[in-house]
């Protein structure tokens, strides 16, 4: 029988230090709260969509061991939006985090216990120690493993403590709108919002205000039906169907159901809906079980169009329609693409995106976007809020490629208007445009309305300036004519105030907007310290017990390795099969400082070995972990010689 992880050497843990605790009642925790149960540390953000992805695959895990199993969320902010507390109570409630929260603002218990990335789990045993340490997602069926084998081993010591964990909920607030995330002008005047928090559509008066009636049951799920039994989960983007194919595909609008990992199709004349493309699982990059049906063990080849329900997503976060391309474009945020779908066709392909995170420009499919939240289509471009790089990106459709307008990339963030170089957003998920060719942002985590006008006559320049500030994450815009005057009235989603606010732009957009300069900010984590010259980089990996590592479709692991500055890595840059390599790192010049960010990504597939009864699997389930780091490095003389960055161990 395959053996159990690698242990750690027996530490004790660490003392969980913050700000506060949230979901405890008003109790401040200690580690002495948790002795006797199995208890997990999720490092996470939420911002982070690998983090979301890990807050749903610990739901099962809650529910399974809820009686020995304690889940204790750390959350340590990337954006300064994070640091919030009244932000950070209210992303606990949005996504439904059903365990205790710590906040770490200063990141204290973070680098108590060594956290590298978003997200990372540490597992402590009932008596106390830590025993793994695991980096990004896809460890479910890892951690079930374990978390089963530390039962049953403490059971039998007489060590385990069974009985309610110190979870307490929160008190819910009624409101017609929970978390709204995006919304859509319908033809008859009314609005249609994917109210996120409800887990349902809500279709609204013109007023904005007013209730029409809801789409879906309430109850997160992923249900077909009426609109009394239909189910979604965390519903973000909304898109009217072109009226020439409304017939023929038998649905109006196109709903990006996030939490689902599918496209939905809604007939509002009676409030029917499908699911159109996805299965309801994730897709995992790599793995070798994306497609599936008639497709099932075939690659998934960028660029090349399946049956739409034979493919796997990954939260997709919005949708447009883009006449150039004839379908219907989808911001993949799970894995930083962008996806066309065509309901006519009856197919599915993945447009853009290499799938790494970050923001680079160029051809399509080699161009690198990060959580492409929000969509708008003009002719002849698609404009993109890309989150995490705080950027606003836009994609030319006839010659497939990828600009962008105003970003520096993954850690630079800010409120700064002028000239696009120098301008700076914090996290937009939304984007609309206006009738002049300029743009709005929903610039969320700065709580403001944004404007970008490009300037024609050169590329890549244009200015952004800010019309309102003071907005309650601000995650969707919707344009549509005033009610006179030739005004335009412009729709804000206030996501985390439960509501749609009204803002009227003149006629004239030439003068609007005003300058704002609150700063530029850049993301600061612990910086490591590494010598110059050789560097032993390992990626531990021991599968969970019963699994063994899965190489039946090739090789089992990867690591590819970048940095930025491009000139911090000397050698050892590139993509292979072995979690351990030697890099060669730059010298400094005399009496200059060298920093940067070594950029690594790995993962590896396992796959279940033995049953629990001891037995051999028939047909195992294969299981595929990853994660992305992107660790702040400085070149110093007496820096370490070796990086060590759990994947599972």
């Amino acid at each position: 029988m395959t053996a159990a992880p690698a242990r750690l050497p027996r530490v004790r843990a660490s003392a969980l230090v913050g700000r506060g605790w949230l979901n405890t009642g008003g109790r401040t925790l200690t580690l002495e709260d948790f002795r006797g149960r199995v208890t997990i540390l999720d490092f996470w953000t939420f911002c982070c969509i690998n983090c979301l992805h890990v807050l749903d695959e610990l739901r099962d895990l809650e529910q399974r061991f809820g009686d020995v199993l304690t889940i204790v969320g750390v959350h340590s902010p990337k954006f300064v939006h994070e640091a919030d507390p009244d932000a950070l109570a209210a992303a606990v409630e949005r996504y439904e985090v059903h365990h205790p929260v710590l906040d770490d603002p200063d990141l204290v218990t973070w680098q108590a216990y060594t956290a590298r990335a978003w997200p990372t789990l540490v597992v402590i045993d009932p008596e106390g120690y830590v025993v793994a340490q695991l980096a990004g997602e896809g460890h479910a069926a890892s951690i079930e493993a374990l978390v089963a084998e530390l039962v049953a081993e403490h059971r039998a010591k007489g060590t385990l403590r069974e009985g309610d964990g110190p979870y307490v909920p929160p008190t819910p607030q009624p409101s017609t709108l929970r978390f709204p995330a995006k919304a859509v002008a319908l033809p008859g005047g009314n609005l249609l919002v994917a109210d996120a928090g409800h887990h349902s559509l809500a279709e609204l008066a013109p007023d904005a205000e007013t209730l029409v009636r809801q789409i879906g049951s309430g109850e997160r799920g992923l249900v077909d039906g009426g609109p009394d039994d239909a189910r979604f989960a965390e519903p973000n983007g909304l898109c009217l169907v072109p009226d020439e194919l409304r017939t023929w595909l038998g649905y109006d609008v196109v709903v990006a159901d996030t939490a689902n990992h599918v496209l939905r199709g809604v007939r509002l004349d009676d409030g029917t809906v499908t699911t159109v493309a996805g299965t309801g699982d994730q897709l995992m990059v790599g793995a070798p079980d994306n497609l599936v049906g008639e497709l099932a063990g075939e690659p998934l080849v960028p660029g090349a169009k399946v049956p739409p329900l034979m493919v796997k997503l990954s939260s997709p976060w919005d949708v447009a329609w883009v006449p150039e391309v004839a379908a219907f474009v989808v911001a993949m945020a799970g894995n930083h693409t962008l996806w066309a779908f065509d309901g006519k066709e009856g197919s599915i392909e993945h447009l853009a995106g290499t799938m790494n995170e970050g923001l680079q420009d160029g051809p399509l499919l080699d161009a690198w976007f990060a959580q492409p939240s929000g969509l708008a289509a003009v002719p002849g471009k698609l404009w993109v809020a890309d989150a995490e790089t705080s950027a606003l990106r836009w994609v030319d459709p006839v010659a497939r490629a990828a600009h962008t307008a105003v970003g520096q990339g993954l850690f630079d963030f800010g409120h700064r208007d002028g000239a696009a170089d120098r301008a700076l957003f914090q996290h937009p998920l939304g984007v609309a445009a206006l009738p002049d060719g300029s743009v709005l942002v929903a610039d969320t985590y700065d709580g403001a309305l944004r404007r970008y006008v490009p300037d024609d006559a050169a590329p890549g320049g244009g200015e952004v300036t800010t019309l309102v500030t003071g907005l309650a994450e601000p995650s969707g815009v919707v344009v549509r004519e005033g009610t006179g005057g030739g005004d335009v009235e412009v729709l804000v989603v206030e996501s985390a105030a439960h509501r749609i606010t009204r803002v009227a732009l003149p006629a004239d957009l030439r003068a609007l907007g005003s300058t704002v300069d609150d700063g530029a900010h850049r993301t600061r984590r612990p910086v490591t310290d590494l010598a110059p010259g050789a560097l032993s980089l390992r990626v531990p990996f021991t599968p969970a017990p019963g699994q063994k590592l899965d190489d039946r479709f090739g090789p089992s692991t990867q690591l590819s390795v970048s940095a930025t500055p491009a000139s911090l890595l000397v050698g050892g840059a590139g993509t292979g099969t072995d979690l351990d390599r030697g890099l060669t790192l730059a010298a400094p010049a005399p009496g200059e400082t060298l920093e940067g960010v070594l950029h690594v990504s790995a993962r590896a597939a396992s796959c279940d070995a033995f049953g629990p009864d001891g037995e051999p699997v028939e047909f195992p389930a294969c299981h595929l972990a990853q994660q992305d780091w992107g660790v702040p490095v400085r070149i110093t003389a007496d820096g370490a010689a070796e990086l060590v960055l759990p994947l599972l161990g």
